[in-house]
């Protein structure tokens, strides 16, 4: 059912932003109820895709997530333009949207022959009632319940307006100390069918290793023009640590096993999983496979609907190490965990089998990850990054995933446009 809210927004825009006013927002991907599982934001039909979309785009964004609970609610959504920072923008709701301001999420389906009971939503943007007029930076907002509107996931995208094209590279670092463990991106932009005044100072961009966002190398200006082109070839600047290719967990059948997977129980209705033990790469030499570049699908082999017959399970992880690390914390990182630390994905050392452990619950399917540390330290950790060093190592000839943003802002204009979005596999160098 449409609210009336939606129906009101383009002649009181303000009530809408008062509406939605929510202290607990966070402008990144986060899920903010423990009953929310599995969210996924792609292009439709691409599972593995970066939320990346034309403005005149045939093919939509979808949404999709369970609720553990096994009810149906009612779940409603929203989007908000963002500037380049990923703050909101200083357009007005009307200025960027067509349609109903918000809606419900009202695709939904039970959960079928699994021992956890669930209801699996599923969203696609833009639809019949609901389209972005403006490109740029997106975030997606599902509350539930329209009364109360309880915060229950965000999601950002970027809407992209294709004016230039881009032309990029992997190349070997300047750096001699990391020309075999990190990867650099040079690019230049043609303007050529999209004349400017001021490129250099009107242009920006941002760099993204495998659809993250938390070590994106952003605000980059080009470093010098050249005919209808402008140039980012930074030294150690749009650089990022290659890592290996992504360890992963096959979760596709919790009846017969599979490579991953050492004890399947099934304990009072829950599926307990333990996967094999695994060792620290940090110092064995690089092996070459395809992976999802750090993302995951939902996928069983149990059953024949991937997503309403694919089970949760109880999964647990080790990581066997010689002695715990002492000044570090020991997190698996990947898509699966939003490329976030959370607290979740932590692992504890256990002096009973010398192994990192830990436990979480997870839908069957095929999950990328990667073991990585942090500072034990509070202080230190807000400032650090996670790191592939001890754990994983890093390789130059790793095959990442790399997606440029250019944005534009020219001056006078109220917000930053995006003009151009490119990603490509740093093995195609």
């Amino acid at each position: 059912m449409k609210r009336l809210l939606g129906l009101l927004s383009a002649l009181f825009p303000f009530l809408l932003s008062a509406q939605y006013a929510d202290d607990n927002l966070l402008y990144i991907d986060h899920v903010y109820v423990d009953n929310i599982k599995t969210v996924q934001l792609n292009v439709a039909n691409l599972p593995l895709s970066v939320p990346v979309i034309n403005l005149e785009s045939r093919i939509p964004l979808m949404l999709s997530f369970d609720d553990l609970d096994g009810e149906v609610k009612n779940y409603i959504y929203t989007v908000q333009h963002c500037d380049i920072n990923w703050e909101p923008s200083n357009l007005s709701d009307v200025e960027y949207l067509d349609g109903y301001m918000d809606d419900d999420v009202d695709d939904y389906s039970f959960s079928f022959k699994t021992n956890q009971a669930f209801v699996h939503y599923e969203l696609l943007l833009p639809n019949d009632d609901f389209q972005w007029t403006k490109s740029g930076n997106y975030l997606l907002k599902v509350y539930e319940d329209e009364d109360e509107q309880k915060l229950a996931l965000t999601r950002r995208f970027v809407v992209v307006d294709p004016k230039v094209s881009i032309d990029s590279r992997v190349v070997v670092p300047a750096m001699v100390s990391k020309s075999k463990t990190h990867q650099e991106i040079d690019f230049s932009v043609d303007y050529e069918k999209f004349p400017m005044r001021s490129p250099q100072q009107e242009i920006k961009a941002v760099v993204m290793q495998n659809g993250r966002w938390d070590n994106a190398v952003t605000d980059l200006s080009p470093n010098f023009t050249r005919l209808n082109s402008v140039v980012f070839d930074y030294q150690n600047k749009v650089l990022f640590p290659a890592g290996k290719e992504f360890r992963f967990a096959d979760l596709r059948s919790f009846r017969f096993g599979t490579p991953s997977i050492a004890i399947v129980e099934e304990v009072n209705g829950t599926y307990e999983v333990a996967l094999k033990i695994e060792e620290s790469r940090s110092n064995k030499h690089y092996i070459s496979w395809d992976d999802f570049g750090g993302s995951f699908i939902i996928e069983t082999r149990d059953q024949r609907n991937n997503a309403l017959s694919a089970d949760y399970g109880n999964i647990f992880f080790s990581l066997q190490v010689t002695a715990p690390l002492f000044d570090e914390e020991v997190y698996i990182l990947g898509g699966i965990t939003d490329w976030q630390l959370k607290e979740e994905f932590k692992m504890i050392y256990n002096p009973a089998v010398n192994a990192y452990v830990g436990k979480t619950y997870l839908k069957q399917g095929v999950y990328d990850f990667m073991y990585v540390t942090v500072p034990r330290d509070a202080a230190k950790r807000e400032k650090a990054m996670p790191d592939l060093t001890q754990l994983e190592g890093n390789w130059f000839e790793t095959d990442n995933n790399y997606t440029i943003l250019i944005y534009y802002k020219p001056f006078g204009e109220r917000y930053y446009q995006v003009i151009s979005a490119s990603t490509f596999s740093s093995s195609a160098r």
